[in-house]
């Protein structure tokens, strides 16, 4: 079981002119293998951070951080990462950008042919493999990064703001998308999101983040990710209980802001 455990991480960056920020703050959770996890929290809570200490691009100054028995020192093949920006290769063809990794690693040419049209019918793109990848829409870029990402079989996906870019419709359809994969394939997921309603939508579990030192404040979980596979989006995010929930987490986000901006509300 490939299993992410967080213990006690620690990140504090140094400032030009002498200072400290203290990033991120004794985090520690462990995330089972196959589960879908959604951070989010106001600016500057660390959630970037937290994520790119997981993918290897950062190191923390404190604390221990394991992908099953390996512990995490620098990017590998057992994580995959998705950007809000899709990070491809405009010039070349659709397949040309999903087999990107297996031909780096040089795997057989058939076998990675099979692979890509598999991937390909999966993120909705059967026929578009010769297409040049920049004329392609925003969405359907992203799912191009989806299937780039998945080909190369990570125990672990990693996904920063990955819908963030999109139209209203398109990311609606990219959530139920991301939804079906995570179901599909039994793949761990953890997406940062700024939100509310595509956090509770995707997460199984759901971390809220207090910033200055980024901390995890409260965590969730929720039905609305099993939900969704079955059930109609709009009608999950007019539930009773999501809209409780949603409005709940505003009113906590909107207070860490405030006091952020060192605002007091009066009466």
């Amino acid at each position: 079981m490939s299993d992410l455990t967080a213990s006690e991480l620690n990140m504090v960056f140094n400032t030009p002119h002498g200072g400290t920020v203290h990033a991120l703050k004794d985090v520690s959770f462990t995330l089972k293998q196959g589960e879908l996890l959604a951070v989010l929290g106001p600016s500057g809570c660390g959630k970037t951070t937290l994520l790119n200490i997981i993918a290897g691009f950062q190191h923390p100054t404190g604390g221990s951080l394991h992908l099953g028995d390996h512990e995490i020192t620098a990017p590998g093949v057992d994580r995959g990462m998705v950007f809000q920006q899709g990070a491809l290769f405009e010039w070349l063809t659709v397949a040309d950008n999903v087999n990107f990794g297996l031909r780096m690693k040089k795997a057989d040419p058939a076998e990675t042919s099979r692979k890509v049209e598999e991937w390909l019918e999966i993120v909705g793109l059967q026929g578009f493999g010769r297409t040049p990848t920049y004329q392609l829409s925003g969405g359907m870029q992203q799912r191009v990064a989806l299937a780039r990402c998945l080909i190369n079989d990570p125990d672990l996906i990693l996904m920063d703001e990955p819908l963030g870019a999109l139209d209203a419709l398109t990311r609606e359809k990219m959530q139920s998308l991301v939804l079906k994969i995570w179901k599909e394939t039994g793949k761990t997921i953890m997406i940062i999101t700024h939100s509310v309603e595509e956090a509770l939508l995707l997460g199984e579990r759901l971390f809220v983040m207090a910033p200055r030192p980024g901390r995890i404040h409260k965590e969730y979980h929720l039905p609305f990710a099993d939900l969704g596979l079955t059930n109609d989006p709009r009608e999950i995010k007019i539930s009773p209980e999501f809209v409780e929930t949603r409005e709940e987490i505003l009113t906590m986000i909107w207070n860490m802001e405030e006091e952020i901006m060192g605002k007091t509300e009066t009466v």
